[in-house]
């Protein structure tokens, strides 16, 4: 649950073609994909050179990826195909592609946090993200806008929905190997997921379907997920414990997102009180950003929501139809073959470490062996990125 925006933001705390159609049942239904031809477009958007990334990595501290920065990077803006509650729909993210690459190169997505303006997704800026330097150094990199941004901002963002999460990044990646076949660029089979906040739980969500599910005819090479709220359930139980929440503005995003995803069509004051409801319907369009929405909310939890929608979302047997879409999408552990790095800072103050915590739990008990857990002592949420940036990179690295 975080956003960034252009590299200093991005590093500070972010902010394939398969034949056969997937048949894995989640909470949207089944996952199926739309054709077997996800490209559509390829837009020329920016070029750097080598030169400029390393005046630009070195102007924000980054000296340690200096050595990496290799080749020049030409940015495309790329619209593909994938679903929406099981309906076609065009969606778009940022490529970006090593010049004068010799040999295959692997395949890095990365994904952004929690983006509440519409003009900030990857794609729609146009700004330099700081993925470029993951081009440089050799990958073919790219990132999602997910659904509910650029080609596809006339829907609702699906915020921490499991199924649109991952067919987000799924069918980016089989649309760019599309792109890169036509365009004759070679690339070889490893393919690296990470992402932070928003990013780390879409980056899970990603790779869970992508292992479980083999009609996408993907093998994921490695992931490291940070502070992503995994453990669904877990976040719940939070927020009818704790008191205060310093980003109310997450709440309303989760709430939202499943009234509009799951066609719910509740009236917002089902939710939350009549003050709040009346500001929401207005501050989560696409126009504001999480700060300034929470300014017009409360941090005290009690007072943001509706008073019979929280004692009820209190009680064992209340609120089932949003308790029940919780805990399908969560995606805190499952029995892995792949290499995942966990990351969290003990101060996060929007996610709390023992979600991460018990997501390497989960894995464990469920004789997943290569999954660790890195805390940052003292980390916040918007300081942990650099800290895993540096822990994961070099680790990517051991396996090229």
């Amino acid at each position: 649950m975080w956003k960034y925006k252009y590299l200093i933001l991005f590093f500070a705390g972010l902010l394939l073609n398969c034949g056969d159609a997937a048949k894995t049942e989640d909470s949207t239904g089944p996952i199926v994909s739309p054709s077997k031809s996800y490209f559509v477009s390829a837009t020329i958007s920016n070029e750097l050179t080598a030169e400029t990334l390393k005046t630009l990595a070195k102007g924000l501290g980054q000296n340690d990826l200096l050595e990496k920065i290799k080749y020049d990077v030409s940015t495309y803006k790329l619209v593909y195909k994938t679903t929406y509650n099981g309906q076609p729909i065009e969606a778009s993210g940022l490529i970006y592609i090593p010049k004068g690459l010799q040999g295959k190169a692997p395949l890095l997505s990365l994904q952004h946090g929690t983006t509440f303006k519409k003009n900030d997704a990857p794609s729609v800026t146009g700004e330099f993200y700081g993925v470029e330097l993951f081009a440089s150094a050799g990958y073919i990199s790219f990132m999602p806008d997910f659904i509910g941004y650029g080609a596809s901002s006339q829907v609702f963002h699906p915020y921490y929905d499991k199924t649109h999460s991952a067919l987000a990044v799924i069918d980016m990646v089989k649309s760019v190997k599309e792109f890169l076949t036509k365009e004759k660029i070679e690339f070889n089979d490893q393919l690296f997921l990470a992402g932070y906040s928003e990013g780390g739980y879409v980056t899970l969500a990603a790779a869970q379907e992508i292992e479980t599910n083999k009609a996408h005819n993907l093998t994921v090479t490695a992931v490291a997920a940070g502070a992503g709220g995994y453990d669904l359930s877990e976040m719940l139980k939070g927020v009818t414990t704790d008191i205060e929440y310093s980003y109310p503005s997450y709440l309303a995003f989760v709430l939202m997102s499943y009234n509009n995803t799951y066609n719910w069509n509740k009236p917002l004051t089902y939710f939350f009180r009549d003050n709040y409801a009346t500001a929401l319907d207005t501050l989560l369009t696409g126009e504001y950003d999480g700060g300034f929405i929470n300014s017009r909310l409360t941090t005290t939890i009690p007072d943001l929501f509706n008073t019979e929608f929280y004692e009820n979302l209190k009680e064992p047997q209340g609120e089932l139809q949003l308790k029940e879409a919780i805990v399908k999408n969560g995606v805190a552990g499952w029995k892995t073959q792949i290499p995942i790095r966990l990351y969290h800072g003990t101060n996060d103050e929007i996610i709390p470490y023992r979600n991460s915590e018990i997501t390497l739990e989960n894995f464990k008990s469920q004789g997943s062996a290569d999954v660790t857990l890195t805390l940052i002592p003292g980390g916040g949420h918007g300081s942990s990125f650099l800290p895993m940036l540096k822990s994961f990179v070099p680790w990517f690295e051991e396996f090229r």
